[in-house]
C-alpha cells in the first residue's frame, strides 16, 4: 500500500474528526426515521473545503486529486455514507463540466467550491440506466432557449441542489448504430428546496441511502437558455462518462468506510458481549471472521490507493477503476453482513449503526455502473469485445 504523507494524514484525520463528532450523530440520530442531512452538516462541510477538493486553485478549490478526495470519501462513509456521497456534488460533476466556457467556469466554479451551487445529476431514465445511449428525453430548440420534455429517474439531490445536470436527446433521429451521438446537456438553475419550473416529481421510496431524497421527475416543457448548454450540441455522451473512473474510485472509498465501520462496531461489540461466562470475542469463530473482515478491506483499500495514484499520474486505468469498484462494493456488502452476524439480533435493529451500513452497502454495488457492467469492463479489457 502506498505510504500516506504527513498532508495526507493531516486531511484524513480532520475528516474523521468531522465525522466522530458530527456526522455519526446526526446519522444515527436521523436516518432511523428517513429526516434529511441538516443544512449546519453541508455548510460545515464548504467550510472545510470539501465541495471543492478537485476543483482548480484558481477557482477556489483546493486544487487536490482523486487521492485526497477519496481519503475524505471514506471518513466520511463510515458515519454516513450520503454525506460521503455529497462530496460529489461540487466534485463529481467536475468530470462533466470540464467543457464549460471560460466564463461558466469563472462564475460557477468558485460558487461550487464555497457549497453554495451544488448540483444534482439527471442523466437515468425508466429504460436508460446502464445503457446511457438510450436516452429518449428530448430538448427542442425555441428561439433562444430550450424545451425539455421527457422522464427521468433516480435523480437525487433534486430538490436541495441549486441546479439540475440534465441530458436529454437534442437529434432529430436516432442512428442505430451511433445510439450515443445527439445528446446533449443542460445546467437547469432552480431555487433551493423546489424543483425547477416545468418539472414535477415523485420520490422514490428506498430502503437506505437516506438522508437526502431520490426522485422520479417528469419534464414538460421546461424552458432553459441556450447559454446554459454545456459542451458541444450532440456530444453530451461523453461528459456523462467523464470522470467515470473518479467515480468509480469514489464508490469504492465509500464501500470501504460502511465495511471499516462495520467492523469497528462488530470489534467493540466483540469486546463487551459476554456468552457462556467469556467475551464472545475470545470465541476462534468470532476472531477469525474479523481477521477475514480486516483482510478484506486493507486489500481493497490498497487497490483504490493506487488506482487514485494512478488517475492522479494522468495514467488510464479504467479497467483498474472498474476492479476496485467491483470488489470493493462486493467486500462491502459481505464485510458488513458479517459484521451485523457478531452483533447477532442488535444488529438487526435500527438502535446500532451497523444495520444502517449493511443496507447502504448493497448499493454500491449498483450505482456508479453495477458489478455485472464492472465484469463486463474487465472481461473486455482482458478478452476483448465479444
Amino acid at each position: 500500500m502506498p505510504e500516506l504523507s504527513d498532508e495526507h494524514r493531516m486531511i484524513q484525520e480532520s475528516a474523521r474528526e468531522f465525522t466522530r463528532n458530527v456526522v455519526l450523530p446526526a446519522a444515527n440520530r436521523l436516518d432511523p426515521v428517513k429526516g434529511d442531512i441538516p443544512r449546519e452538516i453541508i455548510d460545515q462541510m464548504a467550510e472545510l473545503g470539501y465541495f471543492g477538493i478537485l476543483i482548480p486553485e484558481e477557482y477556489g478549490g483546493l486544487g487536490l486529486g482523486a487521492f485526497e478526495y477519496c481519503l475524505v470519501a471514506e471518513e466520511l462513509a463510515r458515519g454516513w455514507m450520503s454525506v460521503a456521497s455529497l462530496i460529489a456534488r461540487g466534485n463529481a460533476l467536475i468530470g462533466s463540466l470540464k467543457s464549460m466556457t471560460p466564463e461558466q467556469k469563472s462564475h460557477y466554479l468558485p460558487l461550487m467550491a464555497e457549497g453554495k451551487f451544488l448540483g444534482a445529476f439527471s442523466l437515468s431514465e425508466p429504460d436508460a440506466g446502464s445503457d446511457v445511449a438510450n436516452i429518449s428525453c428530448r430538448a427542442k430548440r425555441v428561439g433562444d432557449e430550450w424545451e425539455i420534455t421527457g422522464n427521468k429517474y433516480w435523480c437525487t439531490f433534486a430538490d436541495g441542489a441549486d441546479f439540475i445536470l440534465v441530458f436529454a436527446r437534442t437529434g432529430e433521429t436516432v442512428d442505430p448504430k451511433a445510439r450515443h451521438r445527439g445528446i446533449s446537456a443542460f445546467m437547469v438553475e432552480k431555487p433551493r428546496g423546489e424543483l425547477p419550473q416545468g418539472v414535477s416529481g415523485n420520490t422514490i421510496p428506498k430502503i437506505g441511502y437516506h438522508g437526502w431524497t431520490t426522485w422520479e421527475l417528469a419534464f414538460d416543457k421546461c424552458r432553459v437558455g441556450a447559454d446554459k448548454m454545456i459542451g458541444e450540441e450532440g456530444k453530451a455522451f461523453y461528459l456523462a462518462t467523464a470522470g467515470l473512473e473518479t467515480a468509480r474510485a469514489h464508490t469504492a472509498a465509500r464501500s470501504i468506510g460502511l465495511a471499516q465501520a462495520g467492523l469497528n462496531d462488530a470489534i467493540e461489540y466483540a469486546k463487551q458481549r459476554r456468552q457462556f461466562g467469556n467475551a464472545i470475542s475470545s470465541f476462534q469463530a468470532i476472531r477469525f471472521k474479523i481477521a477475514g473482515m480486516a483482510t478484506e478491506i486493507e486489500a481493497a483499500r490498497s487497490l483504490m490507493y493506487s488506482v487514485c495514484e494512478k488517475i492522479d499520474q494522468g495514467v488510464r486505468c479504467d479497467k483498474e477503476a472498474s476492479m476496485v469498484k467491483l470488489f470493493a462494493s462486493e467486500m462491502s456488502e459481505r464485510v458488513t453482513s458479517e459484521a451485523l452476524q457478531i452483533l447477532g439480533g442488535g444488529g438487526y435493529t435500527t438502535l446500532n449503526a451497523v444495520e444502517r451500513h449493511w443496507r447502504d452497502a448493497r448499493l454500491t454495488k449498483i450505482f456508479e455502473g453495477t458489478s455485472e457492467i464492472q465484469m463486463r469492463i474487465i472481461s473486455d479489457h482482458i478478452l476483448g469485445r465479444d
